[in-house]
């Protein structure tokens, strides 16, 4: 049980700072007193693949990289690296630049033996003291991250010096044994989240393969034996459903009004701005609600993009509604056959700049599809299996992001101690 000073509610063994509380033998320390700065040295964009050394550009920081290099996306030729900043083993990179506050200063370390180089606009900060894992994690830490967002510099494109960076304090455990015992904890965290990435990644290829066979009837499901054949798609929907051209004048009611953004997985049941319009607006305006059920499939610029309506609504001008005829068709199936074929919807598309397709040409479509519903409806389970497969890792994912961010509070603060 820890014992908290009476007059303050600080528990015993933890001081009070300027950059919180903190145990009493960790110390506050301008960034600056932890190393020397340097910065890189330019690697234009037509110099990042010119060669085999590996280097790392100031965007690709806050673009591909958590805390450590574990890979490198650009490399240059050997007269580019004569004229670029070669890095040490532990060398710790923060963007110089970036769109906004919360891009620039964010570190990676580099903790590799191999030959390396550095870019324009990346400040770089080799340590004298301090393990150099920890520190990124600690230079990445929401409580520096606050710091370097309140100091960066400029408006379209935000500046972060290493003279600022210098000033900015952080607070150090004691020991190297301690500091390398929590940044093993947070590497073991990026573990397991690369790992769930890479699963995710390897799952959506599995899917995308499978999608390519069974929605082309390059292989067909046992106990099936139909043909397939070209369908007219009007064989298979009973009603095309064309929003009005008005957008509601008043949001209040419970019938939800859906936009593109609203998009969110196979099916559709809300708006994630809580528009919603009730029913005098609808006849009012003569406004087309989709029965839940109704694939709503889009017809302008972003073609190919579908949702499954689970109960009425509305939308606006960027989709047609499907009305499925149940008897012969599975709306399902066609939610995947019609998210596979976004390229030759683009193709068949009228319009220069920004693709569209009318009711005209959606009610033209052919389609090769088996007329079977069963088998229809085999394929879609399937797939749907899949998607509820990755879906569950991706949550799976997002609980492993939200404890290691849990953990860099926790650690990164010394509330939790491991040595």
């Amino acid at each position: 049980m820890s014992v908290e000073c009476a007059p303050c509610g600080i528990p015993a063994g933890y001081k009070q700072t300027e950059m919180g509380v903190i145990p009493e033998d960790w110390q506050l320390v301008p960034m600056g007193l932890l190393g020397s700065f340097t910065k890189g040295s330019g690697i234009r964009k037509d110099e990042a693949s010119s060669g085999d050394i590996p280097c790392i550009r100031y965007g690709e920081i806050y673009t591909h990289h958590n805390d450590i290099i574990r890979f490198f996306n650009s490399w240059i030729s050997k007269e580019v690296s004569t004229l670029s900043k070669k890095l040490k083993k532990g060398d710790i990179l923060f963007a110089g630049s970036g769109e906004t506050k919360e891009e620039i200063g964010k570190c990676v370390a580099f903790v590799d033996d191999r030959e390396a180089y550095a870019g324009g606009d990346i400040v770089i900060l080799t340590p004298t003291e301090g393990y150099s894992p920890f520190l990124a994690y600690l230079f990445n830490s929401p409580i520096i991250a606050r710091q370097k967002a309140s100091k960066g510099q400029g408006d379209a494109v935000v500046h972060i010096s290493h003279k600022v960076l210098y000033s900015i304090k952080v607070p150090l455990p004691p020991t190297v044994a301690e500091q390398e015992a929590i940044a093993q904890a947070l590497t073991n965290a990026d573990a397991l989240i690369e790992s769930l990435e890479q699963l995710i990644a390897k799952k959506r290829q599995i899917k995308q393969g499978a999608m390519q066979e069974l929605l082309t009837g390059k292989r067909w499901l046992p106990g099936f034996s139909g043909e397939w054949d070209v369908y007219n798609l009007r064989k298979f929907v009973k009603n095309f459903i064309v929003p009005m051209r008005d957008k509601p004048k008043r949001f209040t009611g419970d019938i939800p009004w859906c936009r593109i953004e609203d998009f969110e997985g196979t099916y559709l049941s809300g708006s994630k701005s809580n528009q919603c319009v009730d029913n005098e607006t609808i006849h009012t305006m003569n406004l087309k609600v989709y029965p839940a059920g109704t694939l709503l499939v889009s017809c302008s610029a972003d073609l190919g993009r579908c949702a499954i309506v689970s109960r009425p609504l509305i939308s606006n001008q960027t989709f047609i509604g499907l009305e499925m005829n149940e008897n012969v068709s599975s709306n399902l199936f066609f939610y995947y056959y019609m998210t596979s074929k976004a390229d030759e919807l683009n193709n068949f598309s009228s319009g220069t700049t920004i693709s569209y397709l009318s009711r005209e040409q959606f009610e033209e479509l052919n389609v090769f599809v088996p007329f079977d519903k069963q088998e229809q409806t085999a394929i879609a389970t399937i797939l749907s299996d899949m998607d509820a497969e990755i879906a569950a890792l991706e949550e799976k994912l997002e609980k492993s992001r939200m404890l290691k961010q849990g953990m860099m509070q926790e650690l990164l603060t010394g509330r939790i101690r491991l040595v």
